[in-house]
């Protein structure tokens, strides 16, 4: 499988998390990550078809990625290879969240293939997280959704990180950009307060929703609500769960999303409302089936 009106095509990193040991101290745990790598895999164990366009290294740590995507049923045939090492980002959870510290420099991780020629072979194609604003990859990933806006339907996850988006101004343009150009934008509360600070989120995704957009707006605990231009906002409650952990729990959010609106017979930013309620509580599900696990992959019932 390497595309149809069916599949997905999710571009972008796939790095390796570091993440806290609980009760050892300042032993950390390597472990698959990246938001659109953790959404290709979730799509993936959900039934959709998928193929993920990152960049390969050389290392032990791309050999466990590449297991990860091949237990999960991804397609990565299209992913670009070369000697240099895996990205890694240093996961900090507080109360507060996640925060994370990158290692990002001369990696292949950000080595990706301009797909623009092969958009339109797949019915959504979805961008974000870092490799929308970290060169070399960001060219590659802006001129894919260009295509991809033109050709199929583009689907943009910001996935804001403070430290590599505010930190330098351009990366928070970029974001802007690919959330103006999409179709459908799932974003976070968060997110959208950093992109349009002094904006509330609501109307935020209330302008980009007024130009024929479908944008989801996440609030952790507080649920989701979904915004279009010819109906009224509606939100679904989150699917209660006692947190075990958040690492995923948003890229399980995407891809229960994606997956439910291929599930409904096609990839579209005009789903009727009660669509809209089903994708929404299928995703909500989804989230919470990370947030009850240590690890990112999602399952529903």
């Amino acid at each position: 499988m390497t595309g149809g009106p069916g599949a997905v095509l999710v571009l972008g990193e796939a790095l390796i998390d570091l993440v806290p040991v609980a009760g050892d101290g300042g032993v950390r745990a390597a472990q698959f990550g990246g938001a659109p790598a953790n959404v290709a895999v979730g799509l993936a164990r959900l039934g959709t078809p998928t193929a993920f366009a990152g960049g390969l290294g050389g290392d032990g740590f791309a050999r466990t990625i590449e297991g990860r995507l091949r237990a999960a049923g991804v397609d990565f045939t299209l992913c670009a290879r070369s000697a240099l090492p895996t990205a890694l980002a240093v996961a900090e959870p507080d109360t507060r969240g996640t925060g994370y510290h990158f290692h990002l420099q001369d990696t292949a991780t950000f080595r990706l293939p301009d797909l623009s020629a092969r958009a339109a072979d797949f019915g959504a194609v979805y961008v974000g997280g870092l490799a929308a604003v970290v060169d070399p990859a960001a060219p590659a990933v802006w001129a894919t959704a260009l295509a991809a806006a033109e050709h199929s339907l583009l689907v943009v996850d910001p996935n804001v990180r403070q430290d590599r988006t505010l930190g330098a101004n351009q990366g928070a343009v970029a974001l802007r950009e690919l959330c103006g150009l999409a179709h459908v934008v799932k974003a976070s509360d968060e997110d959208l307060e950093r992109l349009w600070p002094g904006t509330e989120p609501e109307e935020t995704c209330r302008k980009l929703a007024a130009g024929g957009r479908l944008v989801v707006l996440t609030r952790g605990a507080r649920g989701s609500t979904a915004y279009t231009a010819t109906m009224p906002p509606l939100s679904v409650a989150a699917t209660p769960v006692r947190v075990v952990n958040t690492i995923g729990a948003g890229d399980a959010f995407a891809a229960g999303l994606l997956s439910r609106m291929g599930a409904l017979g096609t990839f579209t930013a005009t789903p009727e409302p009660e669509e809209v309620r089903d994708m929404l509580a299928y995703a909500s599900e989804a989230a919470a089936s990370v947030c009850a696990q240590t690890g990112t992959e999602p399952s529903v019932a």
